[in-house]
C-alpha cells in the first residue's frame, strides 16, 4: 500500500475556531493535526470524540470522523467505537472539569481497562465555558480572577489517578511547546493500550494564575535559572518498563512516576512518567470470544448467504412482552 502523502492542512475543517484569542486550545488542535499528518493516518479511519466544555468542539476544526458526545461520557463513547472497529484510530478528548470532575468515574474504569486508544486532556483548571469556576485540577488556596474568594478545595492529580487507574501510557506536555506536544501525542497515538496525554491548557480569560507568560519564566532552581517549563527526557528520566514480566522493575517505574508526580516543584515537568506494555481489553475479548480473530465485532456474520438474519431473537424479545 502507497503511503499516503498527508499535510497538516488536510485535518483542518472549514469551521474557524471560535475560542478566545490566546487560548491554549489553539495550540491543542493544531498539536493534533499535525500528530495526525506525522503518522499519515487515514481521515477515513480516525474516529475523534469530545465532551462538553470549551475543548468539546474539537472535532468540528479535525477533518475526521468526529462525534461531540455528552458531558463526561466521551470515553465511554470512544471505547464503544474502538470496541466494534478496531481498526480504528480512536482519540477522545476533553476538559480537565470533563474528564476529571463529572466523567471521573469513567476515567478510571478506561485504565483498568486498557482499551488502545488515546484521551488528550486539556487541563487549564478552570470550568472556561461556564465563566471559570474552579476545575477539579485548581490547587486549594488559588484564586484565579474569576472566583470570589480561594478555592477550598485540594486539586486531584491526574498523573497519579491515571497511574493507579492502570493506565499504560501517562504523559504530560504543554499547549504552546508545539514540538514536544506533537511528539507526546504521536506517541500516545502509537502506544497499544489506554494513554493519557494531559495538556497544560492556558486560559487566559478566567485563569491569570497559569498564563502563557508564567510557563515561559525561568524559575530558580539548585542555585542556578531554569525554564519553568522541562522535558523530562531531556534530563534523563526513563519512563518506559522494558520488561512487563518483571514485577520489581514494574514496581520500581510506577514508584518512580508516583514520585515525581506528587512532589511538589516551582518548575513544571512535561515527558512521558509512565509507559507499559500490557494485553489490552480487546486482547483479552479474542481470549474469550475466538470468533473475533476472525472479525471484528462490526464484521460479526449475523446473516445467512442471503443476507437474511439467521439469529431468531424471539425468546429474548418474549421477555419484554406485557
Amino acid at each position: 500500500m502507497t503511503e499516503l502523502a498527508l499535510k497538516p492542512a488536510d485535518y483542518k475543517t472549514d469551521v474557524h475556531p471560535d475560542w478566545c484569542p490566546g487560548c491554549g486550545d489553539f495550540g491543542i488542535i493544531n498539536g493534533i493535526q499535525q500528530a495526525l499528518a506525522g503518522l499519515a493516518l487515514p481521515p477515513w479511519e480516525t474516529y475523534l470524540f469530545s465532551g462538553v466544555g470549551c475543548s468539546g468542539k474539537t472535532p468540528h476544526y479535525i477533518k475526521v470522523y468526529g462525534a461531540h458526545t455528552l458531558h463526561g461520557r466521551v470515553l465511554p463513547f470512544a471505547m464503544g467505537a474502538k470496541l466494534s472497529n478496531p481498526k480504528l484510530t480512536v482519540i477522545a478528548a476533553g476538559g480537565d472539569g470533563d474528564g476529571y470532575g463529572i466523567g471521573v468515574g469513567h476515567f478510571v474504569h478506561a485504565g483498568r481497562r486498557n482499551i488502545d486508544l488515546t484521551y488528550v486532556v486539556f487541563n487549564n483548571e478552570v470550568y472556561g465555558l461556564t465563566k471559570g469556576q474552579a476545575s477539579p485540577t485548581l490547587s486549594q488556596g488559588s484564586q484565579p480572577k474569576s472566583l470570589a474568594s480561594p478555592n477550598p478545595n485540594g486539586a486531584i492529580n491526574p498523573i497519579a489517578m491515571a497511574l493507579s487507574a492502570g493506565y499504560t501510557f501517562i504523559a504530560r506536555t504543554y499547549a504552546f511547546d508545539a514540538k514536544h506536544l506533537k511528539a507526546t501525542l504521536q506517541a500516545a497515538i502509537q502506544h497499544r493500550g489506554m494513554a493519557l496525554v494531559d495538556v497544560l491548557q492556558p486560559c487566559p480569560t478566567y485563569n491569570d494564575l497559569h498564563t502563557k507568560a508564567y510557563f515561559a519564566e525561568t524559575v530558580e532552581h539548585q542555585g542556578s535559572s531554569f525554564p519553568r517549563v522541562y522535558d523530562l527526557q531531556a534530563e534523563g528520566y526513563d519512563a518506559v518498563v522494558k520488561n512487563s514480566e518483571d514485577a520489581d522493575e514494574v514496581l520500581a517505574k510506577r514508584e518512580q512516576a508516583f514520585v515525581k508526580a506528587i512532589t511538589p516543584e516551582e518548575r513544571v515537568a512535561i515527558g512521558v512518567y509512565y509507559q507499559i506494555q500490557q494485553p489490552t481489553f480487546e486482547d483479552r475479548l479474542k481470549a474469550t470470544i475466538p470468533l473475533l480473530n476472525r472479525y471484528t465485532p462490526l464484521e460479526l456474520p449475523y446473516y445467512d448467504s442471503n443476507r437474511l438474519p439467521d439469529t431468531d431473537l424471539t425468546s429474548g424479545l418474549d421477555e419484554f412482552r406485557v
